[in-house]
């Protein structure tokens, strides 16, 4: 068997030098990385972090988050959820945004992060500092509700209410995008909001009314 033969033959195993080589490289991606993250929540959306970029996050840290137009600051650990922060950390706390599935299929959660809704049940505290972020505490109050909040009254469009908040967020939301939509359009938008008591009907023609009254 020839030299050249053997060597194209032999299974391709990487060596010890390039396993290092690659772990090296790895290695300095999570340091800049860690480094990136700390930079960023320290400058730019002006959080407090206690760790270091050589070290993994731990403890606490303090959050500067600014809900419904207020600058409200919390202290959490770094794996706290949005959703977690507004109900139990917050003082006094928003408990719009329901805990149901806490895992991102339900729409209970959904508040609303620069305009755009999100499941608050799947998003960091942490990584929504000095951003928007408006509940449905914010869309109105009682004295003046917004007309999506009113047309869910006047419809009777909730039951037992645990969903309520999601899609009057969500439509909230949407109607500001589209202020004409169809009953299709309706629909679509509010394909990540699950009622379990199955007041779609009436939830949709809240909605086509709050488009009207917008109009």
């Amino acid at each position: 068997m020839t030299k050249e033969h053997d060597e194209t033959s032999r299974p391709s195993d990487p060596s010890r030098r390039k396993f290092l080589k690659g772990v090296g490289i790895v290695g300095a991606g999570a340091a800049i990385a860690g480094g990136l993250l700390e930079t960023e929540l320290r400058g730019e959306r002006g959080a407090t972090v206690a760790a270091t970029a050589n070290a993994p996050m731990s403890g606490t840290v303090e959050v500067a988050l600014q809900v419904n137009g207020e600058r409200r600051a919390v202290q959490v650990e770094p794996r706290t959820t949005l959703l977690n922060a507004l109900r139990n950390h917050l003082d006094p706390p928003l408990t719009g945004p329901k805990l149901v599935c806490d895992m991102g299929t339900c729409g209970a959660c959904t508040v609303l992060v620069d305009d755009k809704p999100i499941y608050s049940c799947l998003v960091l505290a942490v990584d929504t500092a000095g951003k928007k972020i408006t509940t449905v505490e914010g869309l109105g109050t009682a004295e003046q509700p917004n007309q999506v909040q009113a047309a869910f009254v006047a419809d009777d469009a909730l039951m037992c209410g645990f969903c309520t908040p999601g899609f009057v967020t969500t439509l909230s939301a949407y109607l500001k995008k589209n202020p004409q939509p169809t009953l299709d359009e309706l629909r679509e938008a509010c394909k990540g909001n699950f009622c379990r008591c199955g007041t779609y009907p009436r939830v949709f023609e809240a909605a086509l009314k709050a488009a009207q009254q917008k109009a």
